[in-house]
């Protein structure tokens, strides 16, 4: 498997920034399964190869595994910052289709994260449920209007640039509002892991009950563990097995 760090332009951002790529060597790029993996807040488009083993997950599946650089953006288009939610919905996938010549069929594109990531994934499959063939979300930031809500500084300040000096979060950033919009839509598969020792606990579960009830909950993986990479390590092989496992 071809591993790359790859530093480019985006014209959205109007700045150069950075992606890890995963490219199967045994069958064609545009033959492969392609996983768009999210990064969590204080990481950055290395986390994932550096803290886990996702790259030998990938290897057993030949899939293509595209890891973007997004700061601290909540995948969001700032108030106050540049356009993230824009660069990864929009720009990022045709970059890579015509850089790795990486398929664009929705029945192929799967799109995952952790925390942070696990927010922008969920965020990216139901703004768009028809670009998918599923979705992972571990350790999300389910409830981001609550979030908001009673954060402290330094975060508070953060927020403010994200979603304005009011902490209004709209509806397009909103998975709860986002996911009532689609009332009556069919969306692709999900699944949903996080540990019971972990903070955000409470808000994954509810999530996932409100998940089952449009009837495309895969799975809600409920196992021991924090917020930390032994137990997202064990959350992406077990999305890739479940997705991509015969």
């Amino acid at each position: 498997m071809a591993h790359l760090r790859c530093d480019f332009r985006s014209e959205v951002l109007q700045m150069g920034t950075s992606m890890t790529v995963f490219l199967p060597e045994s069958i064609r790029t545009e033959e492969a399964d392609v996983v768009y993996l999210l990064h969590g807040l204080e990481d950055n488009c290395t986390g994932w190869t550096r803290y886990t083993s996702v790259e030998r997950y990938a290897r057993s599946y030949n899939l293509v595994v595209i890891i973007p650089e997004v700061q601290r953006s909540f995948y969001t288009d700032m108030v106050m910052g540049l356009k993230y939610f824009t660069f990864i919905h929009d720009e990022l996938p045709d970059i890579c289709r015509r850089m790795f010549n990486i398929t664009a069929k929705p029945e192929k594109t799967y799109v995952m994260g952790l925390s942070m990531g696990g927010y922008g994934a969920m965020k990216c499959l139901l703004r768009s449920p028809s670009r998918y063939a599923g979705c992972a979300a571990f350790s999300m930031a389910a409830d981001i209007q609550n979030n908001v809500k009673t954060s402290v500084e330094p975060r508070r300040t953060e927020y403010k640039a994200i979603f304005g000096e009011d902490l209004k979060v709209g509806e397009e950033d909103d998975l709860y509002a986002l996911l009532k919009g689609l009332s009556g839509v069919k969306l692709p598969p999900v699944y949903i892991a996080c540990g019971r020792q972990d903070s955000l606990f409470d808000e994954n579960r509810l999530f996932a009950e409100a998940i089952a009830k449009t009837g495309c909950l895969k799975r809600f993986d409920a196992f021991d563990g924090v917020h930390n990479w032994v137990f997202w390590d064990e959350a992406v092989k077990r999305a890739f097995d479940l997705f991509f496992g015969k």
